[in-house]
């Protein structure tokens, strides 16, 4: 059964989620290119990835805190329900391991990298992304954290010999729609005058800032109709970290 569809899981079926669908499904293309052998997705989300990953691999085990996806598999995927840390397979399960947009979610991201280098065999690497830091327009209180470059750097580092560090951008179509979302994001901001944002405990924004986030992306598809609809994977490159990266894309090898 799928799970509610909050704006934290991007469906590829929802016009409005287009800016951040195709800026997703380039970190799997990306990822395609790069893995083989036995590989381990953790937060399948919407499972809009399990297609294109799953051709690169000999075989495929993705994993998610709950069954959001309920698409058919290929027959070299396994999907587990299973909420980490830890991650539940043996040492040296794995060649690589991607994980997209969820390290923001784990409260124990220490231990989190942690395991990851664990079920990674030597040599093995870890392709990660993550929102940079700086990029984000309000608080999200979906998220644990956030991380800089360094930050996330910092985090990985003890347990991964060689780092490379990226970051996806985007062209100018690409930030037109920012800017936009960035007005529109000041519009119902100014409204928090006590900053509650910030003062308030994550678990009451929650909601408020899911319910307010799926809105002002309803609005920006009216208003934007031909912009939001035209934002393709193309739109989006991934290299070198500048200081307009809206997600940070690190490779560390094992």
């Amino acid at each position: 059964m799928a799970a509610l569809h909050t704006a934290e899981r991007v469906s590829p079926r929802d016009a409005s989620d287009n800016y951040v669908f195709q800026r997703s499904i380039l970190a799997y293309h990306k990822a395609a290119e790069i893995v083989s052998g036995d590989v381990l997705e953790i937060g399948t989300g919407m499972g809009y990835g399990i297609d294109i990953v799953a051709q690169s691999a000999d075989r495929f085990t993705t994993i998610d805190k709950t069954a959001a996806y309920d698409g058919s598999l290929p027959e070299n995927v396994n999907f587990h329900t299973m909420e980490v840390p830890p991650i539940k397979f043996a040492d040296e399960s794995f060649d690589f391991v991607i994980s997209f947009q969820v390290i923001e979610h784990i409260k124990s991201d220490k231990r989190f990298v942690q395991e990851v280098s664990r079920v990674l065999r030597k040599g093995g690497k870890f392709i990660v992304s993550t929102p940079n830091a700086p990029m984000s327009l309000t608080r999200n209180p979906w998220h644990i954290r956030e991380y800089t470059a360094c930050q996330l750097k910092e985090l990985l580092a003890p347990h991964f010999s060689n780092i490379i560090t990226m970051g996806v951008g985007g062209n100018e179509k690409i930030m037109d729609y920012y800017e936009a979302n960035r007005r529109g994001v000041e519009k119902i901001t100014r409204f928090d005058i006590l900053d509650l944002q910030h003062r308030l405990p994550r678990w009451m924004l929650q909601m408020p800032y899911d319910i307010l986030n799926r809105l002002n992306r309803k609005k920006l598809l009216k208003q934007n109709n031909e912009l939001t609809s035209s934002i393709s994977m193309d739109d989006y490159h991934i290299g070198d970290i500048t200081e307009e990266c809206f997600d940070l894309y690190f490779i560390a090898e094992k």
